[in-house]
């Protein structure tokens, strides 16, 4: 899984929601699907991710994925898709025989948008010509390619298993398979980086031409190799001037950053990842998925789906592990915590049509983070500062109960 799909971390425990306004209008609804199997697992990543057998089962899990899409379709009813992300694990590892029957069964039960966002990640060291041409004949229309360096020292202490020479190719091959659309996932802030080391990653990214670039600093996350045996990582100051640099780069060669760690050409924007930010709805298939879903009603509830892929796919255990009810006390925190990524944020009306919340609720905060100069002072919209965007953790704080 890469930067480029990740949905918000989920808060669990608390209290039933008490009534709220029903919503005005339902969100847009996208789907995410898991795929957890990767050819190896890198030491950095804490994504639900397994290494794979030598045979996958993908008829077993294209299966169980509909199985379990058929019991996520009572909450959406009447509703059509606006995207559907693949994301992993490598989700390229599967044929493309197993996803367009899994394409198929989606769309059988659940409309799809006519203009519908379909993204698939995959990893230079699965890229096959044919296999890419067929994925973009089922309707894949958009790849995100996780590149994370091109140098091989690097690449090598981030336990990838691609080389740069193959990284490059891969954007070739994604273009000559006709996808005119695609993100290169980049990492900064790599063990024994320099300054010059960053900036020559982005401008052979930026020489392949992507739509996009997602391009985020590595961190140490528990429960991987690297937090338990951490390497060595740049100093901080080191780390400011790549990011300043880079943002800096990537600005002059024409990508905008419209969040934390996204920069996309003039209208490519990633529009699922724009659905997760701006509080919209996705349904979550697949091990240890996780989905929101909004009801007519004002309802909000947030599910995971069963983690390890043998339960998963074990007839006798449920593919829902749990599920929660968003509390009001919870709601400012859950819509700003991914709203207030977006550089620009996003309009204040959305915060009452996507909560059944009225803005009234949210000015004892506003007017704590627009006194210490984290949050803009705009009536119209609820945007973070440039030092607000720096400091986003302080900038919710003011908006926990």
């Amino acid at each position: 899984m890469t930067r480029d799909s990740s949905a918000s971390s989920l808060i669990v425990g608390g209290a039933a929601s008490s009534p709220r306004a029903p919503l005005p209008t339902l969100p847009p609804l996208a789907l995410y699907i898991h795929i957890p199997w990767c050819v190896r697992k890198c030491p950095y990543c804490d994504f639900n991710s397994h290494t794979a057998s030598p045979v996958l089962p993908e008829q077993e899990y294209v299966d169980a994925l509909l199985a379990d899409l058929d019991q996520d379709l009572h909450a959406v009813y009447g509703r059509e898709i606006s995207s559907i992300f693949f994301g992993g694990g490598t989700p390229s590892l599967f044929s493309a025989e197993a996803l367009g029957r899994l394409l198929e069964g989606v769309e059988q039960r659940i409309p799809f948008a006519d203009d519908i966002e379909i993204t698939l990640e995959a990893n230079p060291g699965t890229f096959e010509q044919e296999k890419f041409v067929a994925y973009r004949k089922l309707g894949i229309n958009r790849l995100s390619i996780g590149i994370q360096s091109f140098q091989q020292e690097k690449l090598q202490a981030l336990g990838r298993i691609h080389n740069g020479d193959e990284a490059v190719r891969a954007a070739g091959m994604a273009r000559q398979a006709g996808f005119d659309n695609f993100n290169l996932d980049l990492m900064h802030g790599l063990p024994d980086q320099s300054l010059e080391d960053a900036l020559s990653d982005l401008r052979q990214a930026i020489a392949l031409n992507p739509t996009h670039i997602s391009w985020y600093q590595l961190t140490l996350e528990p429960n991987t190799v690297f937090w338990n045996q951490p390497p060595v990582l740049p100093e901080d100051d080191t780390l400011w001037d790549i990011q300043e640099a880079g943002q800096a780069l990537l600005a002059e060669h024409g990508y905008a950053q419209y969040e934390v760690s996204a920069y996309a050409q003039a209208g490519r924007p990633a529009r699922h990842n724009l659905n997760y930010w701006s509080f919209g709805d996705f349904i979550g298939i697949g091990a240890g998925a996780h989905g929101k879903l909004s009801h007519p009603d004002g309802r909000i509830v947030r599910t995971w789906k069963t983690r390890l892929p043998k339960d998963y796919l074990n007839p006798a255990k449920s593919f829902q592990a749990g599920e929660k009810a968003l509390t009001n006390d919870e709601m400012p925190f859950e819509f700003l915590m991914n709203a207030l990524r977006l550089t620009a944020g996003v309009e204040s009306r959305l915060y009452p049509e996507r909560t059944g919340l009225s803005l009234e609720s949210l000015a004892e905060g506003r007017a704590a983070a627009e006194q210490s100069g984290l949050l803009q002072v705009e009536p119209s919209r609820l945007a973070a500062t440039e030092r607000g965007q720096l400091f986003l953790n302080d900038l919710l704080q003011q908006f926990l109960n």
